[in-house]
């Protein structure tokens, strides 16, 4: 009797909190639409009393509660902004706000798995939730366009919950990131709008085969970028705007979009052939390629396609087949992608008229030489290489190249040179005629081999007549043999697997540990010098050093002094000053090592930067090499002294001065957290003099003119009395005498980089006054030159900051909070110094002064400092023969009590791989992101 009572009282409870339930929907209806009510201005004039499914622009269902199921007030002139609990009106199948003044946080709409449109396009709203598109499970038509007051925010992988989407449509509307890979959830999507916003990478592979039939993805800031290979399947496609992106290669085949009317490509950078199909699609009515890089003969449409192709490098002008020269050489290029590097030189219809990489004979009609060594090609050989019938050298070694050596090679009669060396050629060796043609085909370790077509068969598999359901031995499948059997040999070779890879890498470690680690009783150099003879250069860099030899560890006392005064120190006598690499003494962690500091039995300190060459790779060799090869010719009170360096096994290490203050980076941007306190604006005027002295030192007045291409705050550093020295010289660039520019890999660090730097890879002197400039910049305001917690519009520094220049009001809001500018005198220095970064930051090299023109101007902003001695205004007046505790107090004694290097932060090694083309015209506007 009891059990019943209490199944009773439970039934009641639960009835009880479903009418509870119920009652508490109703009112949230009602308490929300009053919210809405109390939060837009001006309200509807029908919008009075507590029946809000009389209001106007409101609709309802029938049931009891009434539900709101859908709000239209498109074009109603509203301002204000939306109740956070919108989300309540759980029957809720239509949002039009489109067309109004609404701004604020859009509320989250998470769960209304009833919602099918929602339109909120030409508004003001601030931001979008993460959870927005949370379980929007029947949602059909989105629109968020022209809304301009957004914060960036990206597509959320949770949008695949809306899996009935049919309209997607975010124009102007700050979205950044990458597509994401998300549209084979999406079956019914047919227009997808999301031009002019910040959308960066490739277009996602899932685009293949959907339905979409508008597709517009224009005018991104950044630019989208790749290929456009997916067009191809997309077969619905209608409308197709990509124009004003970054798109690279060819233009695909899209003979099977037999719908496609509107292709708009124009500002981009195709390459390439205009494929003869896209003149044939039935439906074509307009279409753009002007301004890209595309070749081959003339495109011709249809009297009733509207064209523009304007701007390529198309082999003429008018239509018509190419030179016959001109097809093959552009068949090669296809064959390995058409690269923008063969765009932009192999254009007009005659190939003998300053193609890079060919060369022909003395008539000038035949092409006898084509040379693409080392131009990271990737693709395969074309065999049109044969249609050059006069071609006798042909060098394609050092790249990436795949597949067969094309036979019908052996057919060009006047051949002499083959260099296929250093690829991944695969397939049969053709067989040359015995006619002295040299043939290099080494470094391709598959050639000769017949590599098969298709993944191989499982070990152990047994030829195709035997009957699958039996084992090799013929037994069924579910014998002993091929069940329990086979699974405990697989257990075991795992086992003994797992055991070998165990012992492996404890060796591993070991070994590692003894390389790095700390050596006990280390052997104790006696003697720090001992003169001797380098040899001349082979870097670049001439009369540095030759060759860099290993110094064996028992030959410690041998000290030889190399051109500049610098030396080489034995491995013994850097393990003593370092307390034999203790972690203690670990000063930071740069990209090719760590750096220790060391303290020489006088007291007097050095840093050594400690790397191992299997870490550092050849780039960092090279970069090891040219810091030594370029201090060995320098030496100014305002560029970090190299006082020597050590090769031991695998071993790189390079001492120099140590500065106790460390970096600009670190008194600029992170005072706070280091407990200094903020420079002052004398300290900061000052610490640019230094920077300019030492950087125009390098420009013109050393022996030789160098390009430093890494000049920025974590490459300054300073002293105990804050003064200044330029470091790290991994990435100079020696200027030969008489050439303007020069070409190189790019280099440096974003927000430094001088756009015709970026854009063309050759530099000048004119590119470190650039990033001079900007270091000026980040002195004044105390921002960085990139920083992405910044909006996008004042995320660059340098754009930011000419707009700040227009107006001496704008420029007093500009200046780092923590300076003091009371004073006239400072706000007119800083005026002057803000002037002067303007100029060194012009957007062409003939517009910005050389770096002595900013040193005239600082040097009034200064009180001067004169050296002790007239000499040592451009080196350290070294006798070579000092040893090092002896050149570094005389150093000191002529510096003040600036000694340097620190690596505090590990930011001293940074270069970048090149930028795509289309980076320079963007620049301005670069995405932080």
């Amino acid at each position: 009797m009891a059990h019943e009572v209490a199944n009773h009282r439970l039934l009641l409870c639960l009835l009880s909190c479903l009418l509870l339930i119920l009652s508490f929907s109703t009112a949230d209806d009602a308490a929300v639409m009053s919210k809405l009510a109390a939060s837009i201005s001006p309200a509807p004039s029908s919008w009075t009393g507590t029946d809000f499914c009389s209001w106007n622009g409101i609709n309802c269902d029938n049931s009891n509660p009434k539900r709101v199921t859908a709000i239209n007030l498109a074009s109603k002139s509203l301002t204000g902004n939306l109740p956070s609990d919108l989300n309540q009106l759980s029957q809720l199948k239509t949002l039009a706000l489109q067309s109004n003044f609404l701004s604020g946080d859009l509320p989250t709409l998470a769960n209304l798995t009833f919602l099918e449109s929602v339109f909120l396009d030409g508004n003001n709203f601030t931001s979008i939730p993460s959870d927005f598109f949370l379980g929007l499970t029947n949602l059909q038509s989105f629109s968020i366009s022209d809304n301009l007051d957004l914060s960036p925010w990206v597509l959320p992988n949770h949008l695949t919950d809306s899996s009935n989407l049919q309209t997607f449509q975010a124009s102007n509307a700050k979205i950044m990131g990458s597509i994401p890979d998300i549209f084979d959830s999406f079956p019914n999507l047919q227009n997808l709008r999301l031009s002019y916003n910040n959308l960066t990478g490739n277009l996602p592979k899932t685009f293949g085969g959907s339905e979409i039939q508008n597709l517009w993805l224009n005018n991104q800031e950044s630019g989208l970028s790749g290929t456009l290979d997916v067009l191809s399947s997309m077969t619905q496609l209608s409308q197709v705007w990509l124009q004003a992106n970054a798109f690279t290669g060819a233009i695909p085949d899209l003979s099977k979009c037999t719908n496609l009317n509107d292709l708009q490509l124009r500002d981009n950078q195709f390459t390439g052939i205009v494929p003869p199909s896209l003149m044939s699609l039935p439906q074509l009515s307009k279409i753009s390629l002007r301004n890209n890089k595309l070749q081959g003969p003339l495109p011709v449409f249809g009297s009733n396609v509207t064209s523009d192709i304007t701007s390529n490098s198309f082999c003429s002008p008018n239509p018509g087949p190419c030179d016959p020269q001109v097809t093959a050489l552009l068949e090669v290029a296809g064959a390995v992608g058409y690269p923008m590097s063969l765009a932009e030189s192999w254009q007009g219809n005659n190939a003998c008229d300053s193609w890079s990489f060919v060369s022909c004979d003395s008539s000038g009609k035949n092409v006898t030489s084509v040379s693409l060594s080392r131009q990271k090609l990737s693709g395969t050989i074309s065999p049109a290489f044969a249609n050059l019938t006069s071609l006798r050298s042909l060098s394609l070694n050092d790249n990436n190249l795949v597949g067969i050596i094309p036979s019908n090679l052996t057919s060009l009669p006047n051949l002499q040179l083959l260099d296929l060396s250093n690829n991944n050629l695969s397939g049969a060796i053709p067989s040359f005629p015995q006619n002295g043609i040299k043939f290099s085909h080494d470094g391709n370790p598959l050639l000769g081999q017949d590599v098969p077509i298709g993944p191989p068969g499982p070990p152990g598999s047994t030829p195709s007549s035997t009957d699958p359901g039996k084992n090799p031995s013929g037994s069924s499948k579910g014998s002993p043999v091929s069940g329990g059997m086979i699974a405990g040999i697989v257990i075991g070779v795992l086992v003994f697997l797992a055991i070998v890879f165990f012992v492996f890498f404890k060796c591993c470690a070991k070994k590692k540990h003894q390389k790095f680690g700390r050596v006990e009783n280390p052997e104790i150099g006696q003697e720090l010098m001992k003169p001797s003879v380098i040899g001349t250069s082979s870097n670049g860099f001439n009369g540095g050093f030759s060759e860099l030899q290993s110094q064996s560890s028992g030959d410690h006392s041998e000290m030889h002094v190399f051109e500049g005064g610098n030396v080489v120190i034995s491995i013994q006598v850097l393990r003593q000053v370092t307390n034999n690499f203790s972690e203690d003494n670990i000063l930071g962690r740069g990209g090719f090592g760590v750096v220790y500091k060391g303290e020489l039995h006088d007291g007097t300190k050095i840093a050594v930067k400690r790397m191992e060459s299997g870490v550092m790779g050849t780039k960092g060799l090279n970069e090891f090499q040219a810091e030594i090869a370029v201090l060995t010719k320098v030496r100014h009170r305002h560029l970090v002294a190299l006082l020597g360096y050590c090769i031991n096994g695998n071993e790189r290490l390079l001492v120099y001065e140590y500065m106790p203050q460390g970096t600009l980076s670190q008194h600029l941007f992170e005072w706070s957290e280091h407990k200094t306190p903020p420079l002052s604006w004398k300290q900061r005027v000052s610490i640019a003099l230094d920077v300019g002295r030492g950087v125009e030192y390098l420009h013109s007045l050393a022996q030789q003119s160098f390009i430093h291409r890494d000049l920025k705050p974590s490459n300054i550093l300073l002293g105990d009395d804050m003064r200044a020295k330029v470091a790290d010289f991994g990435l100079v660039k020696n200027a030969p005498d008489g050439k303007y520019s020069v070409e190189t890999r790019l280099a440096g660090t974003f927000g430094y980089l001088a756009p015709e730097y970026a854009a063309t890879g050759r530099v000048t002197t004119k590119v470190d006054v650039f990033a001079f400039g900007v270091v000026l910049m980040e002195l004044i305001t105390g921002r960085k030159a990139l920083d992405e917690t910044m909006p996008d519009e004042r995320c660059h520094l340098v754009t930011w900051f000419r707009r700040v220049l227009i107006s001496k009001e704008n420029m007093l809001k500009a200046i780092d909070q923590t300076l003091e500018t009371e004073d006239e005198e400072t706000l007119d220095s800083i005026s002057k110094v803000a002037e002067l970064a303007g100029h060194c930051t012009a957007r062409e090299p003939f517009q910005r002064p050389d770096m002595g023109h900013a040193v005239n101007v600082l040097g009034p902003l200064v009180e001067q400092w004169k050296p002790s001695r007239p000499e040592e205004e451009d080196g350290y007046g070294i006798d070579l023969h000092m040893s090092l505790p002896q050149a570094l107090q005389r150093w000191q004694a002529d510096e003040g009590t600036s000694r340097t290097f620190d690596m505090s932060f590990s930011q001293t090694q940074s270069s970048i791989p090149s930028k795509p083309s289309g980076f320079a015209d963007s620049f301005d506007s670069m995405d932080c992101r």
